[in-house]
């Protein structure tokens, strides 16, 4: 399924909400990757649908869009000022939009803004709501069509690729410190042809893996020389990025170290042996909480996350109420049990994975490394 199709899905529900046009909105103040789902634009821009299947684009930098956009119409945006407000009312005009037409804006836009679309001289009816558009995008991305799962194959391939360097470099002890390893993934990402990271590389040394995200990401400490080291990231290819996470181990381990290594991995397969159609991720996710709780520890994140244009999206596997929402084929997710101690330090198992007719299948091969 490509821009084309996805937007058709768009269309159909615009018929039957009744709604004239729907404005989707990636500049600075409000990022919105529906922008590059359904057309293909990287960022910095307007896309506007119509009821009478139209797409109109109003990039910032209209040269790049010449070159990755897929619409019907391309208009600078600096000719609105850079004004969402001026621009969404051009759109209607120029997409032919009813005088009284109702127009949906991001759901992510500010009351007072709101009133502001509201104050204009138009007979628009503007709509702005969480279960609109940006709901249906949502439930769109979570479920991915037969190209991103194309693509998700070769970036996982090229994921396992840099998985399989990384083990040696620090193994070889040619990654010594935190930042060594971080800025070796940014170059040798963008060897492997990727766009980048999908995300700010975590690195933390045995001394910094206590926390669950350590802060700074990364600094010029060591990395895998003692104890346990965590290790958290992505690369991007076409948009879509992949997330992992493998722990390093050195030297002889506590007792409690060792425990800590053997619930991760036993949680994992855990998670991953309930993982199929129609159960709910939060029965998964409650299945790993109750298995720590049974060991007497406890994990303070969520299992996984959904994983496409961006890190986290939909699905949340997370043992709460509003991420009840079942598993279907076509999502792809991380599982990521991981346990935590301030004098122990951290442990991490995550890796991602695609739901397929068949079953649950390991995209990536992320593991702990025991050095």
């Amino acid at each position: 399924m490509g821009f084309i199709e996805r937007r058709k899905k768009v269309f159909e529900w615009m018929h039957q909400e009744g709604i004239d046009l729907v404005m989707f909105e990636d500049c600075e103040a409000r990022r919105d990757q529906a922008v590059r789902y359904l057309c293909g634009q990287p960022g910095d821009a307007l896309l506007f649908l119509s009821a009478g299947e139209k797409t109109l684009l109003m990039p910032w930098d209209i040269y790049m869009a010449q070159r990755h956009a897929k619409v019907d119409m391309l208009l600078e945006y600096s000719m609105y000022q850079l004004n969402p407000i001026k621009a969404c009312i051009e759109a209607a005009r120029l997409l032919e939009i009813s005088p009284t037409g109702k127009i949906e804006i991001p759901a992510c836009t500010s009351y007072p803004d709101f009133l502001k679309y509201v104050d204009t001289k138009s007979d628009y009816d503007f709509i702005c709501r969480e279960s609109g558009a940006a709901k249906l995008i949502e439930t769109m991305r979570s479920i991915k069509d037969d190209d991103e799962i194309k693509l998700y194959r070769e970036l996982s391939e090229l994921t396992n690729h840099l998985i399989v360097f990384l083990e040696k470099a620090v193994s070889d002890g040619n990654l010594k410190t935190e930042d060594d390893v971080a800025i070796f993934i940014e170059k040798t990402c963008r060897r492997l042809g990727c766009e980048g990271t999908g995300f700010t590389t975590l690195a933390a040394g045995s001394d910094r893996s206590f926390g669950i995200h350590a802060f700074p990401p990364y600094t010029n400490g060591s990395f895998a020389d003692k104890g346990l080291s965590i290790l958290d990231f992505g690369i991007v290819l076409n948009g879509y990025t992949s997330d992992v996470t493998m722990t390093f181990t050195r030297g002889v381990l506590s007792k409690k170290q060792t425990e800590q290594l053997d619930l991760v991995k036993e949680a994992f397969d855990i998670a991953f042996s309930k993982s199929a159609e129609g159960v709910s991720c939060m029965k998964i996710a409650a299945a790993v909480d109750a298995f720590f709780k049974k060991h007497k520890v406890f994990m303070p994140h969520g299992l996984g996350h959904g994983i496409g244009l961006q890190a986290h999206e939909a699905p949340y596997l997370r043992n709460r109420e509003q991420c009840d929402t079942p598993l279907e084929t076509g999502m792809i997710f991380t599982i990521e049990p991981g346990l935590y101690d301030p004098v122990c330090g951290g442990c991490r198992l995550e890796n991602d994975i695609l739901l397929t007719e068949n079953g649950a299948e390991v995209l990536t091969k992320s593991k702990i490394v025991m050095l």
